[in-house]
């Protein structure tokens, strides 16, 4: 039997059924990766070795009477969180040879329920892009075509999932960091809400592996389905152990329903920032039309939704201040010299970021107000629906665009050229307010490419677009293996 493109469910059930054991499925994930990997190039640190160990262990355990929820599934890691005696480099070139010496505490939960890790997948340079590329490990390639990037920053993950490396995967998310490359990649993918999961271990090279608290950004699982998504989320939440672990337990409340006739939904296509491309629309409205054919209540206006620009502008702001805090003073000044020199009606995106990498503390609190004001107006939308459903980037996934300065960039939008970064609006609709976001499978576009869509829940509330997504699967169908021979645009994958 092909084993690597069954869910981690179907993988659990034979496991114990006695059907294959880890080691056998840990062989073939490997020779997979070894086969297929050179054209896509997802697993930039692979980890086999310790993986053939950790999955003789795994039916080891599973002999003594042992039952976990991952106990001998193989998985892979985002290049971003620290495993101990692997590089963590974020695709920086001066932390090529840097080497935690302990594991981030997602990893350590995936170890703990059993589960083999083949390796870490590739990032872009800091994290911060929607491709996948970097100067240590070279370019992700989508495994629907070659010639295009699979998204980022969590795009290894995506492709490993899509190209059949491991059942799950684990990512983060500050800009649809997960659920553009699931959008990109046919898969699926949970942002989970603000401070649900811990995040300890998920830092920069060389910087100290502390319980910080996080502004807007998020760790979370990767999966080929819905309740694949929903089994690893589970062995994922729960606070720090360090810090709020110490008094709190997390037990998330059920689904709000689990019939689609029953759920109440309100359905986005359009953004006053950037237009959706033709082929996302259709995508949502393949999602639309499921939810009413289902019976579920859709809407597709409501004033209970918080004002969609400002939300923009807000996202901006706070995701660009946060980065001026890493850069050195002199940059700082000029920024908000720069910033300075703004007109005072200048309410373009492009002003908004300019605006985020000058805020003072003071600048930062009087958004962070404005935020609560959102998250407020988000609750007493939720009161009224359980979901909201819109896209998750303007269109699927673009030709690889390697660019060093992301100003330059342009995104094309149904043949019309628009800000690269301004794309990210969709995404930040979620992460603002700290929401929790399902990016679920679509369809494809006219040219073939996956398209995806994004469930937003209520905050703690992420069992319900979980069990939406499980629902939808029902009804439009979910992930499928990208066809065989993918178009490849003679991007050389790997550089090291």
């Amino acid at each position: 039997m092909e084993w690597n493109f069954l869910t981690a469910e179907k993988l659990a059930a034979a496991l114990r059924a006695g059907e294959v054991s880890s080691a056998e499925l840990t062989d073939e994930a490997i020779a997979r990766i070894e086969r297929d990997d050179k054209a896509i190039n997802a697993i930039c640190v692979p980890d086999f070795d310790r993986a053939r160990a950790a999955a003789r262990g795994a039916d080891q355990a599973r002999a003594r009477g042992e039952d976990r929820p991952l106990l001998g599934i193989p998985v892979t890691v985002k290049e971003s969180y620290d495993i101990a005696g692997l590089p963590t480099t974020w695709g920086m070139p001066p932390h090529r040879n840097y080497i935690p010496a302990e594991d981030a505490v997602q990893v350590s939960r995936l170890k703990a329920a059993g589960a083999v890790v083949l390796g870490k997948t590739n990032v872009p340079l800091g994290l911060q892009d929607v491709q996948s590329f970097n100067d240590i490990y070279g370019t992700t390639n989508n495994p629907w075509d070659h010639g295009r990037t699979p998204g980022g920053s969590s795009g290894g993950s995506a492709a490993a999932l899509a190209s059949g490396f491991g059942a799950l995967s684990i990512g983060s998310d500050i800009a649809g960091s997960l659920r553009t490359p699931a959008h990109f990649c046919g898969v699926y993918a949970h942002k989970p809400t603000l401070g649900l999961a811990a995040s300890r271990g998920m830092v920069p090279p060389a910087a100290p592996a502390l319980p910080v608290e996080q502004d807007l950004a998020v760790v979370g699982p990767m999966a080929r389905t819905a309740r694949d998504l929903t089994l690893l989320l589970d062995v994922m939440a729960g606070p720090d152990p360090l810090t709020l672990g110490v008094a709190h337990d997390v037990t998330l409340p059920p689904a709000r329903h689990e019939r689609l006739r029953d759920f109440r939904v309100l359905v986005l296509d359009t953004h006053p920032l950037i237009p959706t491309g033709s082929a996302v629309r259709a995508g949502v409205d393949r999602v639309a039309d499921a939810l009413v054919d289902g019976g579920a209540r859709v809407e597709r206006h409501s004033p209970l939704l918080p004002d969609l620009s400002e939300a923009a502008t807000l996202y901006m702001q706070l995701l660009f201040s946060g980065f001026s805090a890493r850069f050195p003073v002199e940059a700082y000044e000029q920024f908000r010299t720069r910033a300075a020199g703004l007109g005072a009606d200048d309410r373009s995106l492009d002003a908004a970021r300019l605006r985020g990498l000058a805020f003072s503390h003071r600048d930062w609190i009087e958004a962070n107000n404005r935020r609560e004001l959102h998250r407020h107006g988000w609750r007493r939308l939720f009161a009224e629906f359980d979901a909201v459903v819109c896209p998750i980037t303007p269109t699927p996934a673009f030709p690889h665009d390697h660019n060093p300065d992301p100003l330059e960039r342009r995104i094309d939008i149904d043949g019309a050229a628009y800000p690269y970064l301004d794309q990210l609006v969709w995404a930040g609709l979620a992460t603002m307010p700290g929401l929790p976001a399902t990016a679920i499978p679509a369809g494809r576009s006219p040219e073939g490419l996956p398209v995806g869509v994004q469930l937003i829940g209520p905050a703690f509330e992420d069992r319900t677009p979980l069990r939406l997504a499980e629902l939808l699967e029902r009804k439009i169908g979910g992930f499928q293996p990208p066809r065989q021979g993918a178009r490849s645009a003679g991007f050389e994958p790997a550089t090291s």
